[in-house]
């Protein structure tokens, strides 16, 4: 519906001889275009947290929290140096960077990868989203909607699809998750409110069949519908929404809901 917004340094691609790291799906590492992640499991997962810190020490204590939760090896510290090893033995056999020891530094209390944000895409993810909430503050409908496309569009799957998260990958991935839904909700928002809501009726309904619950993604749906001239199909959305929520939960549809089903009757009293 809207073309793609682009940054130099802000797409899932690379620039020559520029390492860029994506989370927004399966962890890379690429270069030239070439994945050259770390095959091992662990040292995979020990990137991982590196990554989400770019530039920042990250405590050893929270490496191993990482990596064996509540069941850490005897030998833990030798363990983890042992994954630093083979993660710096990656970034100079890959030719990620011209000195393994300065990307890559080890610390007191800990380890830093010195990496700009700008070299991860949750950075180009976060550029679109507050460019999308200036845009929709400026009421500029379908510019906000075309950032905010363009922050969905980074994502390949869920994030790290590709390793075993523990404690503290798994409590990130989840507000990653969290954000991408928002943002999702603002830009069928944006969308709705610069008069596409024909075209989103069909995306809504596979949304609200995935999230059978979402109260959310149901009003929006209804909205949809009831702009389109197709009154009676939202309140069968309402309907079935609210039987599910009974049904499942003993809750009736939150206010905001229940309102827009009263103001779809009220349409239809005063034709």
């Amino acid at each position: 519906m809207y073309s793609d917004e682009r940054r130099g340094d802000g797409s899932r691609g690379t620039g020559e001889d520029e390492v860029r790291f994506n989370v927004l799906g399966p962890l890379e590492v690429l270069r030239d275009g070439v994945d050259h992640a770390p095959k091992t499991p662990k040292v995979l997962q020990l990137l991982a947290v590196l990554v989400t810190r770019p530039g920042r020490m990250v405590h050893i204590d929270t490496l191993i929290q990482e990596l064996w939760s509540d069941n850490p090896p005897r030998t833990v510290r030798t363990t983890l140096h042992t994954y630093v090893y083979h993660l710096r033995r990656c970034i100079t056999d890959q030719h990620l960077a011209e000195d393994a020891d300065k990307m890559l530094t080890t610390r007191q209390s800990g380890y830093a990868l010195h990496i700009e944000p700008a070299q991860v895409d949750v950075h180009d993810f976060a550029v679109f989203q507050h460019l999308g909430n200036s845009r929709r503050a400026a009421g500029d409908h379908a510019g906000a909607a075309g950032s905010y496309r363009s922050a969905l569009d980074l994502w390949s799957g869920a994030p790290l699809a590709n390793l075993h998260c523990g404690p503290v990958l798994s409590a990130y991935c989840t507000e990653l998750v969290e954000q991408r839904r928002n943002i999702l909700h603002l830009r069928i928002e944006a969308e709705i409110a610069g008069g596409h809501h024909r075209e989103l009726i069909g995306e809504l309904r596979g949304l609200a069949t995935h999230s059978p619950l979402d109260e959310a993604l149901h009003g929006q749906l209804m909205r949809a519908l009831g702009r389109s001239g197709r009154r009676s199909d939202a309140m069968t959305v309402y309907r079935g929404l609210r039987s599910r929520l009974a049904g499942e939960l003993g809750v009736e549809p939150c206010d905001e809901l229940q309102l827009l089903h009263r103001d779809l009757i009220s349409e239809g009293d005063h034709r």
